[in-house]
């Protein structure tokens, strides 16, 4: 007996595959709500759905499949060059906004914010989907449609907690306008599925931008930030940054008593192994691929050291391509190209991590019996090392996520966890240094 749209959909929901994208709420018309977002944050069903409606809410789902093949023909027919890691694209360069206000306010160069202002200026545009923090509840991400450009500033930099912009569906198919849409690739390959389909929810929508991806941390992250500084209470909050001033930036939370907290970035960075979204382990998507341009921090020395922010730009679609060409001729943008080799090696960690770890954790979980994502496509061939590599990799990300690992390290300054994290996140890049590169 074939098994029905809602089961392969409410398997997806209550797993390790589901990405937190949102359609299934968004498409729903309530009967699917997100349960407990300072929590596990999943998508649970809480009215009786129709088969029809069921088998659009399966089709729009890209947790269990997207056939990165198959939409790349479709969508990216015109694209001049393709590789396995980076995606089809045009061209590939380092660059930034020119404006300094812009620039400052991005995670890294501001380049989709300075589009999306440019797309306004230009009328090409009447609005865009972004994401912000929650008006009413500022601890957590809300995606809305920024109509100004003083909203599409507000919405600049990464937020590194789950985020779900397509619950906002209905307002995008109700906007009356043309819109820009700014998403994570789990988010993004929704879109793609509801486009391929001509989905009346997504009619309105006509570029698509995207940041680099490589993780999302579950809210506890933002609980253990603030445990570990004697705060208990995370509705205390009343702003909160991940990227919050000079690039690459701080994280910083601003309380109702007026205190502020603030740690580095790179040290920051320490709560990525005690509070990872599992699905992120599962994504091999780090570029964004399926956007019209996407982008993300050149990490290099050469820009690192030079501090203000720097991005790595590829331009995958004709329009992106024609977008990227006018805004460079009008000076909006600074854009030097590189070569593919050069971009591959720039990213070689996240690279390894996403396309070449990615698909050995997968296989791993195929191995366990779970349901497993079904990219079209598979990266094979690697070396025992690498494999042995990502069984200590993934070891260690499950024993980190244990309550104790979790309440072991709140017992420690996080100044003095971040200053761990980091030397030892060297001492690990550098001793993997050629298993990662080899065959890159």
């Amino acid at each position: 007996m074939k098994e029905k749209s809602i089961d392969k959909l409410q398997k997806v929901m209550r797993s390790h595959l589901c990405n937190r994208c949102g359609s299934c709420v968004g498409l729903s018309e309530g009967k699917i709500v997100f349960k407990n977002k300072t929590g596990i944050y999943l998508p649970k069903a809480i009215a009786p759905i129709d088969d029809e409606m069921a088998e659009t809410l399966w089709h729009a789902c890209p947790g269990a499949k997207f056939n990165f093949p198959a939409y790349r023909e479709q969508f990216y027919p015109e694209s001049p060059h393709f590789h396995d890691f980076i995606g089809s694209y045009f061209r590939i360069g380092i660059g930034h906004a020119m404006q300094p206000d812009i620039r400052r306010a991005g995670a890294s160069g501001g380049i989709i914010s300075a589009i999306l202002i440019w797309l306004l200026q230009k009328n090409l545009i009447d609005g865009a989907v972004v994401l912000g923090m929650s008006k009413t509840e500022p601890w957590l991400t809300q995606a809305f449609i920024a109509t100004t450009e003083a909203e599409i500033m507000e919405a600049a930099q990464s937020k590194y907690i789950i985020s779900s912009n397509n619950d906002i569906l209905p307002e995008i198919a109700a906007f009356k306008g043309i819109l820009a849409y700014v998403g994570l690739p789990g988010q993004i390959q929704s879109i793609r599925k509801l486009q391929a389909i001509d989905h009346p929810s997504v009619k309105n929508i006509r570029y698509i931008f995207g940041p680099f991806y490589g993780n999302t941390l579950h809210f506890s992250s933002i609980n253990s930030f603030l445990k570990t500084h004697g705060e208990k209470d995370y509705r205390n909050i009343t702003k909160l940054y991940f990227r919050h001033g000079e690039w690459p930036g701080n994280m910083r939370v601003e309380l109702k008593s007026g205190r502020i907290i603030e740690l580095k970035k790179f040290h920051a960075n320490y709560l990525i192994p005690f509070h990872i979204l599992r699905n992120s382990l599962y994504c091999t998507d780090l570029t964004n691929e399926f956007t019209d341009i996407s982008g993300g921090d050149a990490w290099a020395p050469v820009y690192e050291e030079r501090g203000k922010g720097f991005s790595m730009v590829i331009s995958r679609s004709k329009k992106g391509e024609e977008i990227l060409q006018q805004m460079l001729g009008e000076g909006w943008l600074k854009f030097d190209q590189i070569s593919e080799q050069e971009a591959i090696t720039m990213h070689s960690h996240g690279y390894d991590f996403k396309k070449r770890g990615g698909f050995i954790r997968i296989r791993f979980r195929h191995m366990l019996g779970k349901s497993t994502p079904d990219y079209g496509y598979t990266l094979k061939g690697f070396t025992l090392l690498r494999y042995l590599m990502e069984v200590f990799i993934s070891t260690l990300f499950i024993l980190l996520s244990t309550r104790l690992a979790r309440w072991s390290v709140e017992q420690f300054s996080p100044t003095f966890i971040g200053g761990i994290f980091e030397k030892t996140r060297t001492i690990w890049k550098n001793s993997t240094h050629k298993i990662k590169r080899k065959n890159l």
